[in-house]
């Protein structure tokens, strides 16, 4: 279910340079894989403050998928949710508008949001 997401970066003509020459080398098989390493290594190195966030936001990390049962099952429960999420948040084709509005207070998603757009709309995201 984890997946990538496509993006695109502008890098001037040196360092585009400099990342041919490790591929050159053999350190990297190829741009994108230098660009991923040097990605992870500042989330390593930033890990901390992601830490932060996470804990002052109450926020879920990783990937989390709901369908309508599992937003009728929170309804039930008779509170709002507010989500934050740091990663992937999937709300399957069930969820309706209404449904998503009744069970989330609120909802933000550092990552990916796949989710019907109608159901984006209405929580505003």
């Amino acid at each position: 279910m984890v997946e990538s997401e496509k993006i695109t970066i502008n890098l001037g003509p040196v360092d585009l340079g400099k990342i041919d020459v490790l591929v050159e080398q053999g350190i990297f098989s190829n741009r994108s894989d230098a660009i991923r390493t040097a990605i992870r290594n500042l989330l390593e190195q930033n890990k901390e403050i992601i830490g932060e966030v996470k804990v002052r936001k109450s926020a879920t990390i990783g990937a989390l998928m709901l369908d309508k049962s599992d937003l009728e099952k929170k309804k039930a429960q008779g509170k709002k949710v507010s989500l934050h999420m740091i990663g992937v948040l999937v709300l399957k084709d069930d969820v309706t508008p209404e449904l998503a509005l009744e069970v989330f207070d609120s909802v933000s998603v550092n990552g990916i949001f796949h989710a019907p757009e109608a159901v984006k709309k209405a929580l505003k995201c």
